[in-house]
């Protein structure tokens, strides 16, 4: 192996549980609630839908596991897709999803200073600048190492960990002392059409995206894929618990319908039981989630930079790490391009031109476990998939099924994927070219 493709396995097991939870628990769980109700009013109903989706993407895991577990390597969805699929399929994954996850630091980067602005209007003339320098200051961050980054995530994690158990104990304290019941909700109307059932059910599978989190830094973790695998697994059980509770204590203390368009949901719910006021709380806590969230990402969106480039699909100077544990030339691309994405404001096309296309990836990482089965029987499986195949079969039906209904219901989203898709194969041919790209696979174990 070269100096550029080893890595040094700094992180504990528990990080890719931390990792995990921290991606999935942010922004969505606070305001999904209110888009729901504008559907769904029967409390019953409403909770169905967030025990079948957690079950949906915890049946998800235990079969995708699998592959996390044969492909300890650090960058995401782009291994487990070329480990499955080749270097072709995996160059359209690895850089669609580090073009995603940079649009979403610039998307977090101004939305985290338009929360500041509503509790310092006057600094709202200056809300690019103050997104550039927060995206800054949390790349600078990154320099010091993985220890440091790592510790900031755990510490995070165990933040926003309290902020959701603080809101529920705070939920349900509200009904145990107002009475308020779910038999006081308006009588619900259920949905009727396939696309009312589809947008809430999209919407509560997004709020529980997240859960690949840990293979991002697959080649850095202690333990290898198996801890990779497990991590995983226990991460989305814990993320389960945690949006069971609090939407169950939501149902509770507040009639769903009272929570249509606010855009954060939970806000709205504390305002309801505790008065007007209140709920400027939750807007403290969507700015630390937010900068959570930034820490995180910024971990993340480097690492798939550096596989591309180790692999000779991106740029040769980014195929390095320093001694400290961070890919700094990665980690500096990955600043140039949320920056600019910022200043020019292109984040929610770059984040609808992956929308599809991520569905996409689902569908292809379980049916990948079922190729890797034949294509590789013998290799060694520190975790075998749970119920295979039935379990898998079921996933592939739910995902097909959810990516039926987004190419039916936003067929823009389609169209910029294709787009995609159709550029990538030049793209490919030349940057494989360009750079004599290693045919096999590194290995950073």
């Amino acid at each position: 192996m070269t100096q550029k493709q080893q890595l040094k396995r700094l992180l504990g097991k528990s990080f890719s549980i931390v990792v995990c939870v921290g991606l999935i628990v942010g922004l969505g769980i606070m305001r999904t609630p209110g888009e729901i109700a504008e559907i769904v009013s029967d409390p019953w109903i409403y909770m169905s839908l967030w025990i079948g989706g957690g079950l949906f993407v915890l049946l998800s895991v235990l079969t995708v596991a699998e592959l996390f577990a044969i492909t300890p390597r650090t960058g995401g969805t782009y291994v487990l897709v070329r480990h499955a699929y080749g270097p072709y399929p995996g160059f359209v994954v690895g850089w669609a999803d580090w073009i995603s996850y940079c649009g979403s630091i610039a998307l977090k980067s101004v939305v985290v200073v338009e929360y500041m602005a509503l509790l310092m209007p006057e600094i709202t003339p200056f809300i690019k600048p103050l997104a550039v320098l927060t995206s800054t200051v949390f790349a600078a961050l990154q320099l010091v190492g993985i220890r440091l980054a790592a510790s900031i995530q755990h510490a995070a994690v165990f933040g926003i960990g309290l902020i959701m158990l603080s809101i529920t104990v705070a939920l349900f304290y509200g009904y145990f002392t107002a009475g308020t019941a779910v038999t006081d909700a308006v009588a619900a109307v259920a949905p009727t059409r396939l696309t009312q059932y589809g947008i809430v059910v999209t919407a509560v599978v997004y709020t529980y995206d997240g859960w690949f989190a840990a293979t991002i830094f697959g080649g850095e973790l202690k333990g290898g894929g198996r801890s990779t695998a497990i991590g995983s697994i226990k991460a989305i059980l814990i993320v389960i618990s945690i949006y069971v509770l609090l939407n169950l204590a939501l149902v509770l203390a507040v009639p769903l319908t009272a929570l249509v368009g606010n855009d954060l949901a939970l806000s709205g719910a504390i305002e309801i039981v505790f008065g007007n006021g209140t709920g400027t709380l939750i807007i403290f806590a969507a700015i630390f989630i937010l900068l959570a969230h930034h820490n995180n990402q910024y971990m993340m969106a480097p690492r798939i930079f550096y596989a591309l480039s180790a692999d000779g699909l991106g740029t040769e100077r980014a195929a390095e790490f320093s001694e400290k544990g961070t890919p700094v030339p990665a980690l500096f691309f990955s600043w140039i391009a949320m920056i600019s994405l910022i200043m020019v404001g292109g984040f929610n096309f770059l984040l609808s031109l992956t929308a599809f296309l991520f569905v996409l990836i689902y569908i292809s990482v379980v049916i990948g476990v079922f190729r890797l089965r034949r294509k590789e029987p013998n290799l060694e499986r520190p975790y075998r998939a749970w119920g295979f195949p039935y379990v898998g079969i079921v996933c592939i039906i739910g995902w097909v099924s959810l990516a039926v209904f987004i190419a039916y219901s936003n067929p823009v989203s389609v169209a910029y994927a294709l787009g995609l898709l159709a550029i990538s194969v030049p793209a490919y041919l030349w940057i494989k070219r360009s750079n004599n790209p290693r045919g096999a696979v590194s290995s950073e174990s």
